[in-house]
């Protein structure tokens, strides 16, 4: 059985009194097209965060390529580099495109800043977005917001190969988009996926049903802190369980209880 890329196993986590995880597994595999979904407030970007070594656990244990990780990833290096898309985008309004894309490698790196914007111009075209190095956040619209962020988590550092992004994790990048601005990042998340981007892996969270069916391959369906069901895209039209049945229709009635 090959080794899984990233593995939960076990997996706690809560605020307060509030269980946001409970005793979850998952099992993330080189090449996954993984869609993380379920109502709101079960735990997807949690579980982002948790991937990306962003936030601590309770209890369980999270392998990266076999290695157990200890502590936070500023604690220590994992074995691949693992880039986030966060839902608002997160750039810097104070800085421009340019600077937002490059942040990481001016801060820590020993590059010239010649070869920075080179590298930078790379990524912002593998986005789409020749030419806007220049602008400010507020210039842009939501959309490109979004595919510069994209620029950003997949760039690389000639200098560190192994920090370089092999797995993406998106945290609901179609959000507040229009259903053509939708379709254009659903289109480059797909883009990105490939062996010459070096991002063959990613895990999609996404409430939005034209993302889950046009970026994910598997789904795993998350609610009250445990995965409910798991299964490839094509199943979810035919499954019985009731709790995918219920989302997909958006049905008030069955195990989701409707808030608000």
């Amino acid at each position: 059985m090959t080794q899984p890329l990233i593995e939960l196993k076990g997996v706690r986590k809560s605020f307060g009194s509030k269980v946001i995880l409970d005793d979850v597994d998952l099992s993330i595999a080189r090449g996954d097209a993984l869609g993380v979904i379920g109502p709101s407030g079960t735990g997807k970007s949690t579980i982002l965060r948790i991937i990306a070594g962003l936030e601590p656990v309770d209890a369980g244990e999270i392998y990266i390529q076999g290695q157990k990780r200890s502590g936070l990833i500023e604690d220590a290096k994992d074995p691949i580099g693992i880039g986030m898309v966060f839902q608002q985008a997160a750039l810097f309004d104070s800085l421009t495109v340019e600077e937002n894309v490059g942040f990481l490698l001016y801060q820590h790196s020993k590059l010239a800043p010649k070869r920075i914007r080179e590298l930078v111009s790379h990524s912002l075209e593998m986005v789409g977005m020749s030419g806007v190095g220049k602008l400010y956040p507020a210039e842009l619209s939501g959309g490109m917001r979004k595919r510069v962020s994209f620029a950003r988590a997949i760039m690389t550092n000639p200098e560190n190969p192994q920090d370089n992004p092999e797995v993406l994790l998106y945290d609901e990048p179609t959000a507040g988009l229009d259903p053509i601005a939708s379709t254009v990042i659903e289109d480059l998340v797909r883009d990105l996926r490939s062996e010459e981007n070096g991002c063959s892996t990613y895990v999609m969270v996404t409430h939005q049903d034209s993302t889950i069916r046009r970026t994910t391959d598997r789904v795993v369906f998350l609610h009250g802190g445990k995965v409910q069901w798991q299964g490839a895209i094509e199943e979810i039209d035919n499954t019985e369980n009731p709790f995918v049945r219920q989302f997909f229709s958006a049905d008030t009635k069955g195990p989701i209880k409707a808030v608000g």
